[in-house]
């Protein structure tokens, strides 16, 4: 069994001369032919030429996961999670290979380490395993001599057998491999330069952030910014793994990407004045449904009998609002609405789970909406600033937008409106809170 990457240490002195450890992470579009692939293996010489010690996390090329997926739907609807594993697995395994023969091909000494190799040793819940340990004796030793390590995302094993982690696990598989081997630092290769105030395709004014504390990363990522995946940022924030986000793609006059500032993410003792700043960032994932029943009966446990069936049915509930009770006899008996809200994909999987429970629960109608978008403010600096909340429901409701649901944690407030004002809110609240920039980016 490898040791835990939590507990691997390095003595003071070994640390004290030894040059740079990198990770790099290539996603699917940076590795999407062997164009691409021989840009990727410039990049990591570049690094590798400066002295440093590299190891580059790769996944398949865009659009090879999927095909793969495809492959297993198609050869059974009832497929066995241990051999689709076996099959979706080989995406990443192909652009390992691929790049460290690239790299080769340029003078650069490298080996692809397969997630059995090293091992990468995770939970047996295939299709969606987690990461237990993972083993860097060798990995250490290979790097130390000047061997770049080429490992694919998105796999480990499990008890001999092949494991992935769940769609967007790449990021994940980098994260625990800074962290097995003590990185000064993870670069994200991705297909934006940065993390951005707000999703600078609505507002044009949005500013690229030179750093992101863990915690702020990981509501924005919940909360749909796509830039990193949410269990990648909560290793990196549970591991101290300084995490860089970099673009891949420049234009064709434009300065090579990774010379171009990216956004850290950080703890709070490496952001200035982490209270100065109100909101980071804001928002928008119209990937949710709202669901409610009505006439719930008003008694203890009927809360109850909604949840635990969607609970032991693997499904998220979000937003939670619970109506006043409507009273309909002499000693208080009643009943009540309750809203909430889930992900879009679960929708059907919900009121299949509820159909299946209303005798236990009592609701007597239930009504869903997909038309709905979750709005998201986030910052650390909420901690220490009053009003942040009645500057959000002020602004929307300056502008005719309704609040259907809300939901607040110490650094995040959102709120659920109709999707079809999702831009002009994200738009109306980014100028709110002086989020704009000077000029458009």
């Amino acid at each position: 069994m490898g040791r835990s990457y939590q507990a691997r240490l390095f003595s003071p002195s070994s640390e004290s001369i030894r040059v740079a450890r990198i990770v790099m992470k290539f996603g699917g579009t940076s590795m999407a032919g062997i164009e691409r692939i021989r840009s990727v293996a410039a990049r990591v010489k570049r690094e590798a030429a400066a002295g440093n010690e590299v190891a580059v996390v790769v996944s398949a090329m865009a659009g090879e996961t999927d095909r793969l997926v495809n492959f297993c739907r198609e050869a059974s609807a009832l497929y066995d999670p241990k051999e689709y594993d076996v099959v979706v697995s080989a995406g990443e395994q192909i652009t390992s290979g691929l790049l460290a023969i690239a790299l080769q091909a340029i003078g650069v000494p490298a080996r692809s380490w397969l997630g059995w190799q090293l091992p990468v040793n995770t939970s047996g819940a295939f299709a969606k395993a987690r990461i237990e340990t993972i083993d860097s004796e060798a990995l250490l030793a290979s790097m130390g001599a000047g061997e770049v390590a080429v490992i694919p995302g998105f796999q480990g094993v499990h008890e001999g057998r092949v494991t992935t982690l769940g769609r967007g696990g790449s990021d994940t598989s980098a994260v625990a491999v800074a962290a097995a081997i003590k990185a000064d630092r993870c670069d994200i290769y991705t297909d934006v330069d940065g993390v951005y105030t707000t999703d600078p395709r609505i507002v044009p004014r949005a500013r690229k952030l030179a750093k992101v504390t863990y915690e702020e990363m990981l509501e924005l990522a919940s909360v749909g910014a796509k830039v990193l995946q949410t269990r990648s940022v909560g290793l990196a924030m549970k591991e101290n793994v300084r995490v860089q986000v970099l673009s891949s793609f420049t234009g064709d006059d434009a300065p090579m990407a990774d010379t171009l500032p990216g956004t850290m993410i950080v703890g709070e003792e490496e952001v200035e004045d982490v209270e100065r700043q109100l909101i980071t960032g804001i928002a928008h994932d119209k990937n949710e449904a709202k669901i409610t029943l009505t006439a719930v009966p008003d008694k203890p446990g009927s809360v109850s009998a909604i949840f635990e069936p969607l609970a032991a049915a693997n499904i998220n509930v979000d937003m939670i609002i619970q109506n006043i009770a409507h009273d309909h006899g002499a000693r208080g008996s009643g009943s009540t609405d309750v809203t909430f809200t889930v992900p879009a994909a679960d929708l059907a999987r919900s009121i299949e789970t509820l159909n299946q429970a209303r005798a236990a629960i009592g609701f007597e109608e239930l009504v869903h909406d997909t038309r709905v978008a979750k709005i998201s403010v986030v910052g650390v600096g909420m901690r220490s600033h009053a009003g942040v909340a009645s500057t959000m429901f002020s602004t929307l409701g300056a502008r005719g937008i309704n609040i259907l649901a809300i939901s607040t944690s110490e650094i995040k407030v959102s709120v659920l409106i109709n999707e079809d004002e999702t831009e002009l809110a994200v738009r109306v609240l980014h100028t709110a809170y002086g989020l704009d920039a000077d000029e458009a980016a």
